[in-house]
């Protein structure tokens, strides 16, 4: 793996001068579009899981409900893959484009369904349009930004999801019971293509590289064969008894053979490096969203929390992610992989504090203090893990680098979720205390490998 030349233990907030930031005219337009991308695309994830059991109702589609979510998982897969290798060959352009294009049809298609099988398509091409964008989006950065800015764009990245976070829950709800639920799906393109036109001048000299990168039917391939293990895994944990095995046992095997040909070498044992870096994002995002997963239900379970206290709790853990994002791009003096230690140890502390929800006798305020920590941290690390994966990228890698970051993040997710949920459904028949504590034990373990692999992410000497 070749290695670009600037230093990734550069400091996290280094010096520069006081006209360059990222709203600076150079950048200005493509900060604001990208972020509002973010956004939007943020808030649509969020928006569809209030809206889609009034849409599974309607359109007769409650025995697919499950696909609906497992499809867009599965096929962005797909679009991640092709995505960094695609923005490697020909600059991020055409993957950005072709990504809108997919994601905007997806919505329309869905919007306008009239029965379930038209929305499930919908919601594929949607997966397979998010998908292409998120890459393309990581190599503007790379190839636009000096690097001293980079940590600020992805804490302004964190930003983009807050707010969604914040008032996406709600808004649809009211939109749903006010409009309608198809104007979730189609209130979204009419603010998208405004945002993306934002980043046609700041990709015009983005052009391809001199390196020519090889492989991309291989890769299609195994982007596949992953994206079926993706889907198989999700359905699985809406399963019982012995179905959960018989689609468990193929999913995993699709997932380990075909996604660890997706990423870099070592990734899988978390080679000192850039493999580590990658394998620090999908163990941290799994040990951040499989708490997440549970922790409203064992608020509302455990402590009787109405569901709006419920999320309300939920919430302060998305604004420690963007305080612990907004630090590390803006006022932390220490070296990248110092940010990355402390992240990974605030999210061990906080996720145990978090788990012990489990337990009526623990202070509800408690676990929420626990909960922050968990995003403080969280927020430390992701934009981190961004910049250094950037950083030890030549440019003709960055796109191939950067959805390996997004890949190996929704394959173990998915990954943990499926294991968790199922693991969860079984237990909770014979103890509910018992079927959260073996959850929150899956996501402790993993924030405390978390730590282990943060200490590997120091390239070879």
């Amino acid at each position: 793996m070749n290695v670009g030349t600037s230093d990734p233990n550069l400091l996290a907030s280094p010096a520069t001068p006081r006209a360059e930031g990222i709203l600076a005219p150079p950048y200005r337009a493509a900060t604001l579009g990208m972020v509002a991308l973010i956004s939007l695309i943020a808030f649509e994830a969020l928006a569809v899981t209030t809206a889609m059991p009034t849409v599974a109702r309607e359109l007769n589609g409650l025995k697919a409900y499950a696909l609906a979510f497992g499809g867009v998982l599965a096929t962005s897969v797909i679009g991640m893959a092709l995505s960094g290798r695609w923005s490697d060959r020909r600059g991020p352009a055409p993957a950005m484009w072709t990504g809108l294009a997919g994601f905007v049809v997806g919505l329309l298609l869905a919007g306008f369904a009239r029965d379930m099988p038209t929305l499930l398509l919908g919601r594929l091409v949607q997966g397979l349009g998010a998908g292409c964008l998120s890459p393309a989006l990581y190599v503007i950065v790379g190839r636009l930004y000096p690097e001293a800015l980079r940590p600020k764009v992805f804490a302004a990245f964190s930003a983009g999801w807050v707010v969604p976070a914040l008032i996406g829950p709600a808004l649809s709800g009211f939109v749903v019971e006010h409009f309608g639920w198809r104007w979730v799906f189609l209130a979204v393109p009419l603010l998208a293509i405004p945002a993306a036109a934002g980043l046609r001048g700041a990709m015009h000299n983005l052009g391809p590289t001199d390196h020519q990168a090889s492989g991309t039917a291989s890769r299609m391939g195994n982007a596949i064969g992953a994206s079926l293990g993706a889907c198989l895994l999700f359905v699985a944990g809406q399963e019982h008894g012995w179905t959960v095995a018989v689609l468990l046992v193929p999913a995993l095997a699709l997932l380990f053979v075909c996604g660890r040909r997706l990423l870099p070498p070592g990734t899988l044992r978390a080679a000192r490096g850039l493999p580590a870096v990658v394998a620090l994002r999908g163990v941290a995002a799994s040990a951040f969203f499989g708490t997440e997963a549970f922790l409203p239900l064992a608020f509302s379970r455990e402590h009787d929390l109405s569901p709006m206290w419920a999320g309300l709790a939920i919430s302060v853990g998305a604004i420690g992610w963007f305080s612990g994002s907004w630090y590390q791009g803006h006022y932390a003096k220490v070296s990248r992989q110092t940010l990355l230690r402390r992240g990974t140890v605030l999210m061990v502390f906080g996720s145990i504090a978090a788990a012990m929800s489990t337990f009526p006798w623990m202070p509800v305020a408690a676990s929420v203090a626990g909960w922050l920590l968990t995003g403080l941290g969280m927020g430390m690390l992701y934009g981190t893990v961004a910049v250094l994966a950037l950083s030890m990228s030549s440019e003709h890698e960055q796109g191939t680098n950067s959805s390996a970051l997004q890949l190996c993040e929704s394959l173990m997710v998915a990954t943990t979720l499926a294991i968790g949920g199922s693991l969860f459904g079984v237990l909770l028949d014979v103890s509910a205390t018992a079927a959260f504590a073996a959850n929150f034990a899956i996501t402790v373990a993993l924030a405390v490998v978390s730590t282990i692999v943060a200490r590997r992410t120091e390239p070879r000497a």
